[in-house]
């Protein structure tokens, strides 16, 4: 997992990290994220160099997260700056320490790389639009790793079958065909589909009012683990997707989700959510089936059919990129 790496990954919606220090596992490293006396926030090792306890259960103190067991307190290079134990406290030993890693904030979320990121976090302009309002969803915690979890979201065959009456129907299980191509880390595709009308417990697309109202889909996968998409119904009215997985270790992701729409501003924001949760917990179950629990980007070790092109397209980008582990 070396090369992941050197990719940008989220750890927490920027509205979960307040006042109080949270954990997170990236990558198989335990990170603690806080924030400072102005805000930002800061990503270090969750692992207190003095007995190894969980920085994640102390407290902020300024500019500095300070040890739950001892009071060692870190600043933001991760430089013990204050031993209360020592009468001295210029005579901090050199060697305590914590590791640093970058750390960002954007698109709702705050982002960490262990290593120097190759690529960008895509940006998405509607984010600061007053014509749009947002919802985040998830997040949402699978025993399967991110690869799984990115790439079921990119497959129309199993709509009809997993999620019958929401987002498909098993009267039309046949996927129309869609333009995929690949421009360096980011994969592009483009598919018009009807889908199944809204439901009452769910009215939350801008479907017209039809037996099978058509959506347009535009979609852009960035390696790894991050997905950007349009819908539209036709009309001025959109919604925007943006998706992205933690790869908590190589076996478990947990999934980020925010939810742009420039119509129905008075619906609250929980019908949304409850969708995705239904959506995701029926997902879940298939997904975490799968073996291996990480996509093979070895792509004779899977049956590929003509509907899995974008799926194909992912594992080769992934592959060409050095993601492919």
């Amino acid at each position: 997992m070396n090369a992941l790496r050197a990719a940008w990954h989220p750890v927490v919606f920027s509205q979960e990290l307040a006042t109080e220090p949270v954990a997170a596992t990236l990558l198989d490293t335990p990170l603690v994220l806080w924030r400072d006396s102005n805000g930002a926030p800061h990503a270090s090792s969750d692992i207190c160099v003095h007995r190894g306890t969980a920085l994640s259960g102390g407290c902020v103190k300024g500019d500095n997260i300070m040890c739950p067991y001892h009071g060692w307190q870190y600043d933001a290079t991760g430089t013990c700056v204050h031993i209360p134990q020592l009468e001295d406290p210029s005579r901090v030993p050199p060697k305590a320490k914590v590791p640093v890693y970058q750390c960002v904030e954007r698109n709702g979320m705050v982002w960490v790389a262990l290593d120097t990121p190759r690529f960008e976090i895509p940006r998405i302009n509607e984010i600061e639009d007053a014509n749009w309002t947002w919802v985040n969803c998830g997040p949402y915690d699978w025993n399967a790793g991110s690869s799984r979890q990115l790439e079921n979201f990119t497959d129309f065959g199993h709509f009809p079958w997993v999620h019958p009456g929401l987002l498909g129907d098993p009267d039309r299980p046949v996927v129309p065909d869609c333009d995929v191509s690949t421009t360096g880390h980011v994969v592009h595709y483009n598919i018009v589909r009807p889908e199944a009308p809204n439901t009452d417990d769910f009215p939350i697309f801008a479907n017209a009012d039809t037996t099978t109202p058509m959506r347009t889909s535009r979609y852009e996968i960035h390696a790894p683990f991050t997905l950007l998409l349009r819908l539209g119904w036709g009309g001025v009215s959109g919604m925007i997707y943006f998706f992205v997985s933690q790869p908590v270790d190589k076996d478990h992701s947990r999934g980020f989700l925010t939810i742009g729409r420039n119509y129905n501003f008075d619906q609250p924001a929980s019908v949304i959510r409850d969708f995705e949760d239904v959506i995701f917990n029926q997902d879940k179950v298939i997904v975490e089936s799968q073996r291996p629990k990480s996509v093979p980007f070895d792509i004779t070790s899977e049956l590929h059919m003509k509907f899995d092109g974008v799926a194909l397209a992912y594992r080769k980008m992934m592959t060409a990129n050095g993601f492919a582990e």
